[in-house]
């Protein structure tokens, strides 16, 4: 290998030359394995974070977007038929528990009412009647045993002229044989006889007919008696059934009057001025957003650690990140949302797909939060529970 020539041997002076060049090549190497011994230490470092983070800090919550407001919404419907006199509030209006929502025409309820006071009335003095002949009727009864009494007394008095006008015609006839007595005589105790015979058969008829008269007098008593037995006016059946209806009409008067059954929103109103209305149309509802609550749809997963009282942190599209919502799990729905579809899956057929499922979780709202940010129902929220909470 030919030398390169040095300065010195040029010249003839005694310069050193240079020593050789390093090549480029292995330093490049080098840096390349730094890097890369860099980067993979921080690969192990984050992910070893990041494990440490969902160990010990991330596992405790479970979040979901599927959460949604929901309110025990109220719907105001008549409990009586009636055409609408006037309508107080409108749909988007807040009303207080009590409030006069809609009034109905009440011309037909005032004359029920009319009529069942009538009734109870007539009732009454209809009761009042029947203690009154409770009175009468024992009067009567008395009266007939008095007669029954007379009719007896009547009855020994003839049995007595009987035997005696008997004695009398036996004597009689034992002394006409002689002769002593007239045959004009004869024939006057025979006719006596007689009579004495008709007189006890009259006074027993009397006497069967007291008892009879008697009898029916005690049988009226009693059937009226059954009418107050145990009652006084006020308590009897009938006042009572009467009283009832009045009650009722009374009832149906003030239904005329329909009210806001809670406090809150007034939302579908569906009645206008002068529509007849029957039982049970809807006319409203009211939407209690000061109780409003959630409804946050976790996947099946994500329950495990998921039990009543955990704290829940939520946020609400309508108001952003910047809004926090606090509140707590209340409780876990009975089923999935498919199995309360109209049309629940059918898993048993062949061409089956598993479907992750998510069960309701019922979330009750900080009722300060709620009325510093009240929401309204429908509201899409995303919910964090804390399950170490």
């Amino acid at each position: 290998m030919n030398k390169p020539l040095l300065s010195s041997e040029i010249d003839g002076s005694q310069t050193i030359a240079p020593p050789d060049p390093v090549p480029a090549q292995p330093k490049r190497k080098r840096l390349r394995k730094l890097l890369l011994l860099g980067l993979a230490g921080k690969v192990l470092f984050l992910g070893a974070a990041y494990y440490g983070y969902e160990q010990f800090f991330g596992s405790r919550y479970v979040t979901t977007d599927n959460a949604y407001v929901s309110a025990e919404t109220a719907s105001v419907t008549p409990q009586i038929a009636g055409p609408v006199k006037a309508v107080h509030f409108s749909d988007t209006d807040f009303v207080n528990t009590g409030d006069v929502l809609v009034e109905l025409d009440d011309t037909d309820a005032r004359l029920a009412l009319a009529q069942a006071e009538a009734a109870l009335g007539q009732a009454q003095r209809r009761v009042r009647g029947y203690f009154a002949n409770d009175e009468g009727l024992s009067a009567q009864v008395a009266a007939h045993e008095a007669d029954q009494l007379r009719a007896a007394a009547q009855t020994e008095g003839a049995q007595a002229d009987l035997e005696r006008a008997r004695v009398d015609l036996q004597r009689r006839e034992a002394l006409a044989a002689s002769g002593s007595v007239s045959g004009d005589e004869l024939t006057r105790a025979r006719n006596a006889f007689q009579q004495a015979e008709a007189s006890l058969e009259s006074a027993r008829a009397n006497q069967a007919q007291a008892a009879a008269s008697h009898a029916a007098a005690i049988g009226t008593l009693k059937s009226n008696f059954v009418l107050t037995a145990g009652t006084t006016v006020d308590t009897n059946p009938e006042v009572a059934t009467a009283r009832a209806r009045v009650e009722q009409a009374r009832v149906d008067l003030e239904r005329t009057i329909v009210r806001a059954p809670i406090g809150g929103i007034i939302a579908r109103r569906d009645v206008q001025v002068g529509q007849r209305v029957q039982p049970g149309t809807p006319l409203m509802s009211v939407v209690p957003i000061e109780q409003a609550y959630v409804d946050a749809n976790f996947k099946e997963g994500q329950l495990s650690k998921v039990h009543k009282s955990q704290t829940v942190e939520l946020t609400s599209d309508l108001y952003g990140s910047r809004v926090k919502f606090h509140g707590r799990v209340v409780g876990l729905s009975g089923g999935t949302g498919s199995s309360f579809a109209l049309i629940p899956a059918q898993n048993a057929t062949g061409n089956w797909i598993k479907v992750v499922q998510r069960v309701p979780v019922r979330v009750v709202l900080d009722p300060a939060d709620l009325k510093a940010h009240p929401l309204r129902v429908g509201l899409s929220m995303t919910a964090t529970i804390d399950t170490q909470s």
